[in-house]
């Protein structure tokens, strides 16, 4: 692969840093609204979904989102903050729009077994959780000491 000699693998806790600093943009959008409109009931409510515009800003809204950004400029807002992007593992230029949505969707797989799937790219050499060996992606960022960002090829 090309690509490695210019990038490396972002390891596990950049990927986590990126992670929170999105949740905490998305919980800026969406959890004022959801306040206002369900009122003080939603955070005593235990159904996982409380209705339809729980649904849209839950769960489409972001899924919408994250996979625009991610075919736009291979990086969420914290992916940004940490220099980092996704790219096609094989090739490491732009992964295709398939490639991301199967990404987003492999999320679950990542999550459901404890989170297992995202804490494996702690322990992987090209520091890939299983999302990303599903989608064939990886997340890199420039080696120490370039001034230039990723840029899709």
């Amino acid at each position: 692969m090309t690509y490695e000699s210019e990038l490396e693998y972002t390891g596990f806790w950049r990927r986590l840093g990126a992670t929170l600093i999105d949740a905490i943009l998305m919980s800026i959008i969406t959890l004022p609204v959801l306040s206002i409109w369900y009122g003080s009931g939603y955070w005593e409510d235990p159904r996982l979904i409380k209705g339809p515009v729980d649904f849209i800003l839950s769960w489409v809204l972001p899924t919408v989102l994250v996979i625009a950004l991610w075919a736009k400029t291979g990086s969420t807002p914290g992916k940004m903050a940490m220099a980092a992007q996704i790219v096609d593992a094989r090739t490491g230029r732009r992964p295709s729009t398939g490639q991301l949505i199967g990404r987003y969707f492999a999320y679950f797989v990542s999550a459901i077994p404890f989170g297992l799937g995202f804490l494996w790219a702690a322990f992987d050499s090209k520091k890939q959780g299983w999302h990303d060996k599903l989608s064939g992606t990886v997340v890199v960022r420039r080696k120490a000491g370039s001034a230039e960002p990723v840029q899709f090829q």
